[in-house]
């Protein structure tokens, strides 16, 4: 474009934001050079990490956490650019879940990071001062959940063929499958792990899971016209996903527990006090986005093969 065509592209542009152009191109001769640190934040980005222990390998774990996070943002950030969206391609929703998916890539690779970057010893002494806070209390990761499929497909497996699919939000949240790992069903008591976790996000979540219940990357994949929802490379996308997330990604965070937690049944508990094997393998609670899209055969070996 002529310098010319931009300045009468800015004119139309802040006039009809109702702002004088004049006054714009002003406040341009005053203001500041962008630089690298200012655009990325960094000094307020570094300055996140504080350690409660004397032990240095604490700081991988906080920041490896921290990293995860920012992961998890872009994740939801892709997943409402297929949710949010009035029209979707078949070439638009693979786009995007492919985008998701080398995120959890990254997230499944990086466990080596944690894995083999902090001495057990070191883990073992920083751990009980964490207590009860938990990576279970990620609430990124929950709205990643509730934005990626069907709520029945989070229920615990235990209710899925009782529970009524019609009933309340509430209810529905009250048999999530990783409430299991904060509750015992006998009693009904919660642990202090799930009680703060619900008194800081439980309304909030209720509130997403309304906002996605039609619009979730299950749901939208189910508004498509069939030959739409028969293209291979969507289907190839949707499949790769729903594994990454829900066996691959698992199972790298599972094996990394196994490192420091004990690898049987007399395993040390997670920090917030769980039975995190049977709430982190994919083969007991079955967490399956796409389920439509995966053979008998394959459902049946879940997070077996």
């Amino acid at each position: 474009m002529s310098k010319e065509d931009i300045l009468k592209s800015i004119e139309e542009k802040y006039e009809e934001l109702g702002v004088p152009v004049d006054a714009m191109l002003e406040g341009l001769l005053w203001s500041k050079p962008i630089t690298y640190w200012d655009y990325i934040q960094t000094d307020a980005l570094l300055g996140l990490q504080i350690p409660r222990t004397t032990q240095p390998d604490e700081m991988v774990f906080i920041m490896y956490h921290q990293v995860n996070e920012l992961l998890f943002k872009m994740i939801l950030w892709e997943i409402d650019q297929v949710a949010k969206s009035d029209e979707i391609t078949a070439e638009k929703f693979t786009k995007h879940l492919m985008r998701i998916s080398r995120y959890f890539d990254m997230l499944c690779s990086s466990f080596t990071v944690m894995a083999d970057g902090m001495d057990v010893d070191q883990y073992l002494k920083f751990r009980n001062t964490l207590t009860p806070a938990s990576g279970f209390q990620s609430a990124q990761y929950r709205k990643v959940e509730f934005a990626s499929t069907d709520l029945i497909n989070l229920i615990d497996a235990r209710f899925r063929a009782t529970i009524d699919r019609d009933s309340s939000f509430k209810n529905a949240y009250d048999h999530l499958y990783w409430q299991a790992a904060g509750k015992n069903y006998t009693t009904g008591q919660k642990t202090t792990l799930l009680q703060l976790f619900e008194k800081k996000y439980m309304g909030e979540f209720i509130d997403f899971m309304e906002d996605y219940n039609d619009c979730n990357l299950s749901s939208k994949f189910k508004q498509l016209p069939q030959e739409v929802r028969e293209d291979s490379a969507l289907i190839e996308a949707m499949r790769h996903y729903d594994y990454t997330v829900n066996v691959k990604w698992v199972m790298a965070h599972y094996n990394a527990a196994g490192k420091y937690l004990g690898g049987d049944d007399t395993a040390l508990e997670a920090t917030g006090g769980s039975n995190w094997r049977k709430y982190l393998h994919p083969k007991y609670q079955r967490r399956i986005f796409f389920p439509y899209l995966w053979s008998e055969e394959e459902l049946k070996n879940w997070g077996t093969f």
